[in-house]
C-alpha cells in the first residue's frame, strides 16, 4: 500500500470522526441524581430584529452551586436551520442533559412546553421562506416597525404545565415518533458561540441558581446573548411551581461516569441528540404534560394546528397558549422522585410519589 493511499484513509477516518463528534448523534450529557426546578413564567423579549431566532431559556448544572437558570435569548441564526432545544430526562435513576442542536427540522426536545412556539412538538413560532425568516407574531414578541417578515396563525395550546424534565414520577410522559427519530439524524450544528456566551454569563451570578433564586430567576430572558443590562433583561413573574431544596449537595448529586468527568459547564457540552433513546420508558398513567393534534415534529406551523395563542409564559399580549398531543408513555422500571428532591440509586427501593406543580 502507497503512502499516498495510507494518509488518505488516516485522513477520512479523521473527517468521519469529527463529522460524528459535530453532529452528536450518541454523546451523553451530564447526569445528576437531583431533578431541575419547573420552568419559571416569563415574558418575552422583542425580537431585535430580522434573522433573529428565539432560543429558550433552560436550567443548566453546576458542581459547585447545582442548577442555575440560563435565560432566554434571541440569536442570529444559521440562514435555513431551527433550534431544536436541550432537555433533562429520567432514566436509570438519573437525570441526563440532552444538549439542544441546530437543524433543517425540529427534533424530540422532551416534550418539554418552553412556550413562544415550543409547545412541546415541533415549533410554530415562525418557518423559513427562501432564505428568509418569517415570523408568527401570534406567538413571538415580533414589531412590525423593526420586522417585516411577519404572519399570523394562531395555536391552540391545552399545555400548560411548567415541568422541566421526561419521564418518571411527575415529568413528562412523551416518546419521540420515528419522525422526531429521524430527524435526530440528520446532520445538526452545536449551540452557537453567542448561546455559549449566555450560559457562561449565567453562571457568574449566583442570583440565576435556583438555591438563591427558588425557581424565580431575576432574569428570566434577554434580548440579546450576553446582555443581561437592564434595557435588555426580564425578570421571572413568577416561579414555575413550589420550590424543594435538594437533599444533597451539587458535589453528592453529580454523577461522574467517564462521559461526564470535567464536564459540568456549559450543558450544552455532549451535544446529545440522541432523542429518548438512552432512557428507560415514561410510566403508565404519569403526569402528562403535553398532547398534539398536528404533525409531531414539524419545523414550521404548517400542520394542522388552529385557534389560539401560544403565549403561556409570556405577558406581552396577555394571551394562553393550547396544544393537544397524543400521549405515547410506556412503563418506567424506575419511578423519579420529585425534581428537587435526590434520585434513588437505580438499586434502591423507589421513592414516595411527590405532589405535582401546578
Amino acid at each position: 500500500m502507497s503512502r499516498s493511499l495510507i494518509r488518505w484513509i488516516l485522513l477520512s477516518l479523521v473527517v468521519m470522526a469529527f463529522s460524528a463528534a459535530s453532529f452528536g448523534q450518541i454523546a451523553v450529557g451530564i447526569s445528576v441524581r437531583v431533578g431541575p426546578p419547573a420552568l419559571p413564567v416569563y415574558a418575552q423579549p422583542i425580537c431585535p430584529g430580522p434573522g433573529y431566532f428565539w432560543t429558550p431559556g433552560y436550567w443548566a448544572w453546576n458542581d459547585e452551586e447545582g442548577y442555575y437558570w440560563v435565560p432566554g435569548t434571541w440569536v442570529v441564526a444559521p440562514v435555513g436551520l431551527l433550534w431544536t432545544p436541550g432537555y433533562w430526562g429520567w432514566g436509570g435513576g438519573l437525570y441526563v442533559w440532552h444538549a439542544g442542536y441546530w437543524g433543517p427540522h425540529i427534533g424530540f426536545y422532551g416534550g418539554i412546553n418552553y412556550g413562544f412556539g415550543y409547545t412541546g412538538v415541533g415549533f410554530v413560532g415562525g418557518e423559513w421562506r427562501g432564505g428568509a425568516f418569517f415570523y408568527n407574531r401570534s406567538v413571538t414578541n415580533v414589531s412590525v416597525t423593526n420586522v417585516t417578515n411577519v404572519y399570523n396563525k394562531t395555536v391552540i395550546v391545552n399545555n400548560a404545565s411548567t415541568v422541566s424534565y421526561n419521564g418518571g414520577t411527575g415529568g413528562v410522559n412523551m416518546r419521540p415518533t420515528p419522525q422526531e427519530e429521524a430527524f435526530a439524524r440528520e446532520q445538526h450544528t452545536p449551540a452557537l458561540a453567542a448561546q455559549q456566551q449566555q450560559e457562561r454569563a449565567a453562571m457568574q451570578d449566583r442570583q440565576n441558581f435556583a438555591s438563591v433564586n427558588h425557581g424565580r430567576p431575576a432574569i428570566a430572558a434577554t434580548a440579546r446573548p450576553g446582555d443581561f443590562s437592564s434595557h435588555s433583561a426580564v425578570a421571572a413573574r413568577a416561579a414555575g411551581g413550589e420550590y424543594h431544596a435538594p437533599a444533597m449537595s451539587p458535589r453528592e448529586a453529580r454523577v461522574n461516569t467517564p462521559s461526564n468527568r470535567g464536564n459540568s459547564t456549559p450543558a450544552n457540552r455532549g451535544n446529545s441528540n440522541d432523542g429518548f433513546r438512552p432512557f428507560t420508558p415514561p410510566s403508565k398513567g404519569g403526569n402528562s404534560s403535553s398532547s398534539a393534534n398536528f404533525n409531531r415534529g414539524n419545523s414550521s406551523p404548517n400542520g394542522n394546528s388552529s385557534r389560539g395563542n401560544d403565549n403561556r409564559f409570556s405577558d406581552n399580549r396577555g394571551q394562553s397558549q393550547s396544544h393537544n398531543e397524543n400521549n405515547h408513555g410506556q412503563s418506567q422500571s424506575h419511578p423519579a422522585p420529585h425534581p428537587n428532591q435526590s434520585a434513588p440509586h437505580p438499586k434502591s427501593s423507589p421513592p414516595p410519589k411527590e405532589e405535582r406543580h401546578h
